[in-house]
């Protein structure tokens, strides 16, 4: 498994010449309605083992939560399942409002 820090991310994201990753957060659905990155998919971590099929193997995939450990063990099972391109973020989405997007509410 991958590990990027929000910077990165953001700069992944930004970049045209790099395939989109899928950004998977796994919070819970509140979590989400509190503060999410723009284009991020919302599934939550107790339902990936039953929705993990719909994912294209082919697409990168970064694992995102609040401070990145759930993330970790989301990225770590689809490993298991034999995706290739995980990549979990390092801090989360409180990495993320600390140092890409001040204007974040955190929680």
């Amino acid at each position: 498994m991958e590990h990027i820090t929000a910077p990165e991310l953001a700069a992944w994201i930004a970049d045209p010449d790099r395939p989109s990753p899928l950004l998977l957060d796994v919070r819970e659905p509140w979590e989400f309605e509190t503060c999410s990155i723009s284009a991020a998919q919302l599934i939550p971590m107790n339902t990936i083992p039953s929705r993990f099929s719909e994912f294209d193997e082919a697409q990168p995939v970064v694992c995102i939560c609040h401070h990145g450990a759930r993330s970790m063990q989301v990225a770590a099972f689809l490993e298991r399942q034999g995706f290739t391109q995980v990549t979990n973020l390092t801090g989360g989405i409180h990495a993320w409002a600390q140092q890409v997007d001040a204007t974040m509410v955190t929680y």
